[in-house]
């Protein structure tokens, strides 16, 4: 079976990861980490991006570090209310509900081929609702639109300060080269987590490696969710070779640019047909009801898997990740095929 409905990783890792993976000394699996204060990974992450090590926080991938922020922050202040976009990953809602919070949705409109942000309607509802967590995903799962770096800051700039944003930022090495904004932005204000992940542009979603950079003012999250005996050294080790080969995962991002243009120019003139701008690893696309069911069959037939949105508003649309090209092409077919 090809899964492609999972924003997961058909391609292959990068030499250096293979290597590393390899040649792991198996070890240093009998030790904890010597640095109580740090750990490589972390470490790594400091010395490449500028920020202090004790604003770094490591997790099992980014959905556990934004798990335990809306748990801590949620209890915490007596406060369960969060806010989250209006489309977005059907997870959000989960994580409140875990802890019994109550969810809230803020406005995002359709514009055009892709989705945006009513601030105005967004600071109302904020005065109105105050929840204690706000969360931005940009590039957003499962719409694929993102902000620019101006239009992040404007939109944190909108959001009083009492109230921690996490930003959720998966797939956003598809869009930025230049990570200097983080410093600056967990420099200038004082509650932000935004959090990263090895899953997608790295396509290490099995590695269960994440990180986050954090504002100052919440070191008590940092502390809560630090792990005092080091963290996974096997998967540090591969996931900083997966950091130090960016050149071969901008390669295959390039090859999914080729899969993505092939559905925007083979399927938009289709009737019933939306092919949306995505800036991530995954096109997003409108598309007749009716043909689901067959569509689905025929695409099971080929061994292919796609998703299927079946949420409140996106039950018209479908997700498809981005993998080889011959894979795209056996999907645009079949869906003309069925089209016709």
């Amino acid at each position: 079976m090809i899964y492609l409905d999972r924003n997961e990783y058909n391609f292959a890792p990068s030499k250096e990861v293979i290597e590393a993976a390899k040649n792991f000394d198996i070890k240093k699996l009998c030790f904890y980490t010597r640095d109580y204060d740090s750990s490589p990974m972390v470490d790594y992450l400091a010395e490449e991006t500028g920020i202090n090590n004790k604003n770094i926080l490591l997790g099992y991938g980014g959905e556990d570090i934004l798990n335990q922020a809306v748990h801590y922050y949620l209890e915490k202040n007596n406060n369960k209310k969060i806010l989250i976009p209006k489309y977005s990953w059907w997870y959000y809602k989960s994580i409140a509900e875990e802890v019994d919070g109550i969810t809230y949705e803020y406005e995002v409109y359709e514009d055009g081929n892709s989705f945006k942000y009513d601030y105005q309607k967004i600071s109302q509802q904020i005065e109105e609702v105050n929840p204690a967590v706000i969360m931005l995903a940009t590039p957003n799962n499962p719409t694929g639109n993102a902000l620019s770096i101006e239009e992040l800051e404007q939109f944190i700039s909108i959001i009083p300060k009492d109230i921690v944003i996490l930003i959720d930022e998966a797939y956003s090495s598809y869009v930025n080269d230049d990570d200097s904004y983080i410093k600056i932005l967990i420099e200038k204000y004082p509650n932000i987590i935004l959090i990263r992940t090895l899953s997608k542009f790295y396509g290490l979603p099995g590695l269960r490696l994440g990180f986050a950079f954090i504002s100052d003012n919440l070191n008590s999250f940092i502390k809560y969710g630090k792990k005092y005996l080091g963290y996974n050294r096997f998967s540090e080790e591969v996931g900083m070779a997966a950091l130090q080969s960016k050149s071969h995962y901008k390669k295959v991002a390039s090859e999914m640019s080729e899969g993505r243009n092939l559905f925007k120019n083979e399927l938009s003139d289709l009737k019933g047909f939306k092919v949306y701008d995505s800036l991530a690893n995954f096109v997003f696309i409108k598309y007749p009801l009716e043909i689901k069911d067959t569509l689905e069959k025929e695409l099971n037939n080929l061994g292919i898997k796609i998703k299927f949105m079946n949420e409140e508003h996106l039950n018209s649309h479908l997700r498809i990740t981005l993998g080889p090209i011959e894979y795209m092409k056996e999907i645009v077919n079949t869906i003309k095929k069925i089209s016709k």
